[in-house]
């Protein structure tokens, strides 16, 4: 997987117009984004249903960009394996939905993903101590999960520090992801304390190019 921006902005398919789809990813792509994220929900661990591996599937023929796949949804170690065929080159899931997160991450990782593990806001990042070793990627929801559009929590720059923190002594290249609430006002201080991966829906598809929002974000990212 290349990395060609120092931080990475992965437009959220949740905010996207299902009926255009393939146009919005591709516009996406175009637009100067550098992953796509998939937000899977399943109406029990977050209040939402979404979408399954074969909208991930048909996201991949349209796409050469790297498709960051979010498990939001109980029982997920049943369902990693089809994401993954499906086409996830990420695979994030919840350190509070899975029972056993280093043998979820392990499973990840040997099918070939490069595996993520998330944190609700009220969820101390200290409770990854002992996964951070095992993983690429942690991600921060800056709101509570379910739904797309809500207010960016304003102690999350804080938690994102303890997060580097603890990755500069467990994990130096780990990648920390942050999802909810991005938008040009929001994204430097979450950039400013340590994040390098940026989540957007709304943000990005309120234009009817897409590329238009992402160019935002990333003169937000610079001030």
């Amino acid at each position: 997987m290349v990395v060609t921006n120092s931080v990475l902005i992965a437009p959220s398919l949740l905010s996207a117009d299902f009926s255009r789809l393939g146009e919005q990813i591709k516009a996406c792509e175009t637009g100067g984004a550098d992953w796509i994220h998939c937000d899977i929900m399943d109406g029990h661990f977050v209040p939402n249903l979404t979408f399954g591996q074969f909208i991930v599937a048909a996201a991949k023929k349209v796409t050469n960009l790297p498709l960051d796949v979010h498990l939001m949804i109980e029982h997920a170690d049943q369902y990693i394996p089809e994401f993954i065929k499906a086409g996830a080159d990420v695979v994030t899931v919840h350190q509070e939905a899975v029972y056993h997160l280093h043998r979820s991450v392990s499973l990840i990782r040997s099918l070939g993903a490069r595996p993520g593990v998330s944190v609700n806001p009220g969820t101390p990042v200290s409770s990854l101590e002992e996964i951070l070793p095992f993983v690429d990627l942690v991600l921060i929801m800056s709101v509570n999960p379910g739904f797309g559009g809500q207010q960016f929590i304003h102690t999350i720059p804080q938690k994102i520090q303890k997060l580097r923190q603890m990755a500069d002594k467990l994990n130096p290249g780990l990648l920390i992801e942050v999802d909810g609430g991005i938008t040009p006002e929001t994204i430097g201080s979450v950039t400013n304390a340590g994040a390098n991966v940026l989540v957007a829906g709304s943000a990005v598809f309120k234009y009817e190019n897409p590329g238009e929002g992402i160019s935002l974000l990333r003169k937000g990212i610079s001030g």
